[in-house]
């Protein structure tokens, strides 16, 4: 074919004239390329994890692309797999493959990577105020406790720094109707089966 045109796609077999019964093994491009992980379970950080691309061509296939979704794309010359020895969360993602051999290209459908984080007490506590500029005596202003924890926090104390413990367990606590008495430094803790952690303080300035 001198002026080949995507009309020509096929696969293609040949045969000795009147025993077109016995055709040689047609040649083809890759075809139902699809991705598989291994182990097929819940994947945690630190584990190693296996992606592999199959595909059904004739020649083999020659090379092997690997992508993540709104990622970059990396080469793999020596064969369909890619290993993550030590997988992070930061590897979540939606992967597909690209193969392909002399007689063209072929893409396999994504597979969603769900890593999750290996369990830990929290960290990162944090405070934040909202409104977050001037705050004036009859006022709402809510205080919210941020924290990464895996399992999730599940019971936050607050304080008044050079003071009691407040009233309630949410990440969140709000004055109604704040007065200049409500004037300090809060912080929070927060709690998982696994530890607790207090946050940095942050003043809280009401103005008359």
């Amino acid at each position: 074919m001198y002026s080949i045109s995507i009309e020509d796609e096929d696969s293609y077999s040949c045969a000795v004239k009147g025993h077109e019964d016995l055709s040689s093994p047609a040649v083809y491009k890759p075809k139902n390329t699809s991705v598989s992980v291994s182990p097929s379970g819940e994947i945690v950080e630190d584990s190693s994890v296996t992606l592999t691309c199959s595909s059904d061509a004739n020649p083999p296939v020659q090379s092997y692309t690997w992508y993540k979704k709104n990622g970059g794309g990396y080469q793999s010359m020596t064969g369909p797999h890619h290993v993550f020895n030590q997988i992070q969360s930061s590897d979540t993602g939606e992967y597909y493959c690209e193969a392909q051999n002399e007689m063209g290209t072929d893409w396999s459908r994504t597979i969603n990577m769900d890593v999750k984080s290996l369990p830990d007490d929290p960290k990162n506590t944090s405070v934040s105020v909202s409104p977050s500029d001037e705050i004036v005596e009859g006022s709402s202003v809510t205080l919210t406790c941020s924290s990464d924890a895996n399992p999730p926090v599940d019971k936050y104390t607050w304080y008044k720094k050079n003071g009691a413990s407040l009233t309630g367990s949410e990440k969140t606590y709000t004055f109604t109707t704040i007065s200049s008495e409500d004037r300090g430094e809060y912080y929070c803790e927060a709690e998982n089966k696994y530890g607790r952690l207090n946050s940095s303080s942050v003043s809280v300035d009401v103005q008359c």
